[in-house]
């Protein structure tokens, strides 16, 4: 689920990705799985904008099937959490934030949000509560408190992969 928004009232950023944001950010892909999924993530200013780009390709071929890329937002920015929200554009398809916590010990756990972009900037909104996880024998939302690691992910389908993420955070 995904709600679009303006107001910057109520939010916490913890990415504009100024400052060597890459020194914050990590790819991952499904490789270190043995998958063949391939891309970068690329931190770039153009027309004042700095953003993050995600750009790729995901191949569900030998139990594959993701690229992202990943941060560890700290306790203190998403203590009072009820949601996140992103900044992006890109080529129109389906994209997720996971989420991982204190409890998801193993590589396949996480909480995850989908949200689709355009070609135009716009801000996403998902509430913790619609964050599904992917396994019955984890909680049924993330907790703020216990958030370890937020990821901007392409996954699931063989498919093209580019996004662009201008500011990233917590409501």
């Amino acid at each position: 689920m995904m709600f679009a928004n303006t107001s910057a009232a109520d939010k916490t950023t913890l990415d504009s990705f100024d400052s060597n944001p890459s020194s914050r950010w990590a790819f991952i892909s499904d490789q270190v799985m043995g998958g063949i999924s391939t891309g970068r993530v690329t931190f770039t200013s153009h027309e004042g904008a700095n953003y993050a780009q995600l750009e790729g390709t995901v191949s569900t071929a030998n139990n594959g099937g993701f690229i992202q890329f990943r941060s560890a937002p700290g306790e203190a920015i998403t203590r009072n959490a009820t949601g996140v929200f992103l900044r992006a554009k890109g080529n129109n398809q389906r994209y997720f934030i996971h989420l991982r916590t204190k409890w998801t010990k193993l590589p396949w756990q996480y909480y995850q949000s989908a949200f689709d972009v355009t070609d135009v900037w716009q801000e996403y909104r998902l509430p913790l509560n619609t964050f599904e996880p992917s396994s019955g024998f984890m909680p049924r939302s993330p907790s703020a408190k216990s958030l370890t690691s937020i990821g901007v992910v392409a996954f699931g389908r063989d498919h093209v992969v580019n996004i662009q993420v201008e500011e990233i955070g917590f409501y």
